[in-house]
């Protein structure tokens, strides 16, 4: 009911069927809808289209979204009977000595068999070791929080179920806010190798789906689901940790990169830029990417050779595409056309789908070094086709993802 059409003869009717708590509760509720409302009239999330989400909350009950809506439910679900996550829980400590410090150990890297030590560790390409991913550091408990924030806050979204709401932001507080669990704004000792360095560039990637958080946060703030406090510990700690991107050693030298670590550290990068409004800067960052990324990382005839020599070259060369066709979308919001974009070396982000599209459709057998993961590396290039399609209205890579399996992220990129 619209409070303003809450005349005294209503009021009289609904004394016989409401207490009087009831009568304020509704009340309170109608006027936090009008507030709601107004709200959401302006709002921009950083990375995912408001206006998009608000036409797939109307779709729900079809064919088409019903089942990827379930999944979402039942993945916050599953969230809402686990704990929270914190870089406390992990039970190895970095050389920093404390534990708020964010550590892991680079995935590729092996004790040496030739040394009684195993010291330094020794690198086997595409080969995980356990070791890297288990309870001793925080990737694991990283991807789970990341993961369980979103589903929280996109049930939330759609059902308005406030359960949801209330476990993702215990969520965030426990990682980014409150004292006695938060991490540090920093990953000095992120990918670290045992007996030779503490911590590397490269081990920023592991951050590069930070946009599901951020994402929840402003979920959960639009919808007058978070304090002000929070909201203002947040801003400060990705305030810290842009700044940390952009200057320290290990910040700078992912910058530098050539290959897909240097597009996922821009997609971070203006990602949190935006959840700052720091606009501008953002924008500057996605014009060099015409020049920086796609000039020197893609081919004229759309092959990624840095991607090509890697041990598990289709994963890694869609795992880059995807992280072009999300500067992409970016670039789309702040009125960069990175999609359209062809580089005077005639590299370009579509020549890049139009490499992998024979594989994607199955008309040819993936040619190059794949040691593990192939039929996970095609889902995965037909949900990135599905993902282009949806953004760039492009039916025939929609067309290549409908045959996908069902995946958290295509209800935020499905195709119609």
């Amino acid at each position: 009911m619209n409070i303003k059409f809450f005349t005294i003869s209503s009021l009289v009717l609904f004394v016989f069927t409401l207490s009087a708590a009831q009568i304020i509760a509704q009340v309170a509720n109608n006027k936090q809808s009008i507030k709601t409302e107004s709200l959401q009239k302006d709002a921009q999330f950083s990375s995912v289209a408001y206006d998009e989400l608000l036409k797939v909350k109307k779709k729900l009950t079809t064919d088409s979204y019903s089942s990827l809506y379930k999944k979402v439910i039942q993945e916050a679900d599953t969230a809402l009977l686990k704990g929270t996550y914190s870089v406390m829980q992990k039970t190895q400590t970095p050389a920093s000595g404390d534990k708020h410090d964010y550590y892991s150990i680079g995935p590729y890297w092996w004790p040496d068999p030739a040394k009684p030590d195993g010291l330094p560790w020794i690198r086997k390409d595409g080969k995980v070791n356990p070791l890297t991913r288990e309870g001793s550091t925080d990737f694991e408990t990283k991807q789970k929080m990341f993961n369980s924030t979103e589903s929280l806050a996109l049930a939330y979204f759609f059902s308005n179920k406030k359960q949801y709401a209330t476990k993702a932001l215990e969520l965030i507080q426990v990682w980014f806010v409150n004292e006695d669990t938060k991490m540090n704004p920093n990953l000095n000792f992120a990918q670290g190798v045992p007996g030779e360095n503490a911590g590397r560039g490269i081990g920023i990637i592991e951050f590069a789906d930070v946009t599901k958080v951020l994402t929840a946060i402003e979920i959960l703030e639009l919808n007058q689901q978070m304090d002000a406090k929070t909201s203002q510990a947040l801003r400060k700690w990705f305030t810290d940790y842009a700044y940390w991107l952009q200057t320290s050693e290990n910040g700078v030298f992912e910058k530098n990169t050539k290959n897909n670590h240097g597009t996922h550290y821009d997609t971070q990068l203006i990602e949190i830029l935006l959840f700052l409004n720091k606009t501008a800067e953002a924008k500057q960052i996605l014009e060099a990417v015409k020049t920086e990324r796609i000039a020197k990382q893609i081919q004229s005839n759309g092959a990624q050779p840095l991607e090509l020599a890697r041990t598990k070259a289709l994963s890694y060369s869609t795992m880059n595409l995807r992280g072009f066709t999300e500067l992409a979308v970016l670039g789309k919001k702040l009125g960069v056309d990175l999609w359209n974009y062809k580089a005077a070396n005639g590299a370009s982000i579509i020549n890049a789908f139009e490499f992998l599209k024979p594989y994607a459709k199955g008309e040819k057998k993936w040619d190059y070094k794949q040691i593990a993961d192939e039929e996970k590396a095609i889902k995965n290039l037909k949900e990135l086709f599905a993902m282009a399609g949806s953004e760039f209205n492009k039916e025939e890579y929609c067309q290549i993802g409908r045959d996908k399996k069902v995946s958290l992220h295509s209800l935020l990129h499905e195709c119609n």
